[in-house]
């Protein structure tokens, strides 16, 4: 398995496709149906053309003969025939199509949140994770918004793909059959970090799910504030843009700003403190740090004071 940034990027699989994880893939038969069809026209026409090329070639003693005429039956064939294929590969498209996109009526509903460049699993208990945890062999709904651009959720081994689209709703569903890690990624251009956009899909058992689901919703509760900072950091997404190793990234990096006084992009200055914290994730244009761009989105509303608190205790610990 090849891995970037602790996510696995590759499953092992076919020459082809990747290995899938769900027992009913309706992308498979259409995909395998078209490519044997290229494959034969394929060796078809370049077998006749070197064939002709070899035997038919300008050679001493030879005249050229012209021998062409019209050929009512032979036309009718090579029209009959490509119309049959195309009539397959459209009965089989169509009825992909429907399967993909019809829902079974007990689905288990999950929401997703895409934003520049990070996703955001929202569970019915409403904790925010993000990777995606399903439980094995049930129907899964993913109902989708984006909150600035364009994005697109695909997870190759469960032969999902659907554009997010902000603005709007959109959604998907799957199946996985077969307990594991697998990947997910943004299939849209969305900016300098599109290609870091990365989660997992973890399938668990049932019994599995839900004990994580319940030490997941309580880790503010379980875990010492600047810990419970520190998870919030990855799963709300803050790595994609701030770093804690002073590196600067689209935003200022975390580490050793607690307590510092920094410029800001209209020549005033301002003090890192627990206050600061709080305005720039609830209000993030209200002061935007001196050579970066006001990009950060707000997090008005999906975040807790609690929430808050912990981020601003882990910062804290960042010397």
């Amino acid at each position: 398995m090849i891995s970037f940034a602790g996510l696995p990027l590759a499953q092992s699989g076919g020459f082809w496709l990747p290995d899938s994880a769900t027992n009913s893939p309706a992308m498979d038969p259409v995909f395998y149906l078209i490519l044997g069809i290229c494959s034969f026209f394929f060796l078809l026409v370049v077998g006749l053309m070197v064939f002709f090329v070899v035997h038919y070639r300008r050679r001493p003693g030879v005249v050229p003969q012209k021998t062409a005429s019209h050929n009512m039956l032979l036309e009718l064939t090579w029209t009959f025939i490509p119309l049959v294929i195309v009539g397959a590969i459209f009965y089989q498209g169509f009825t992909a199509y429907i399967r993909m996109q019809t829902p079974p009526p007990n689905c288990y509903d999950l929401r997703v949140s895409a934003r520049q460049w990070a996703w955001q699993f929202i569970y019915p208990n409403g904790h925010i994770d993000e990777n995606l945890h399903v439980p094995v062999g049930e129907p899964i709904r993913l109902t989708m918004t984006s909150e600035d651009v364009i994005h697109g959720l695909w997870i190759p081994a469960l032969r999902v793909k659907m554009d997010i689209v902000p603005g709007r709703y959109t959604s998907t569903w799957f199946r996985a059959d077969k307990v594991g890690t697998y990947n997910l990624l943004c299939t849209e251009y969305c900016g300098d970090e599109h290609s870091d956009m990365l989660a997992t899909v973890e399938v668990h058992t049932r019994e599995d799910y839900d004990a994580w689901l319940k030490d997941a919703g309580n880790y503010l509760k379980t875990l010492p504030p600047a810990e419970a900072g520190k998870v919030l950091y990855q799963r709300r997404g803050c790595f994609q843009c701030h770093s804690v190793d002073g590196t600067a990234g689209t935003g200022p990096s975390f580490k050793g700003i607690y307590g510092e006084t920094h410029d800001m992009a209209d020549g005033t200055t301002a003090v890192v403190d627990d206050n600061y914290i709080r305005q720039s994730i609830l209000e993030p244009q209200a002061k935007v740090r001196s050579g970066f761009q006001p990009v950060m989105a707000t997090y008005q509303g999906l975040v807790s004071d609690d929430d808050i608190t912990a981020l601003i205790e882990y910062i804290k610990t960042l010397k």
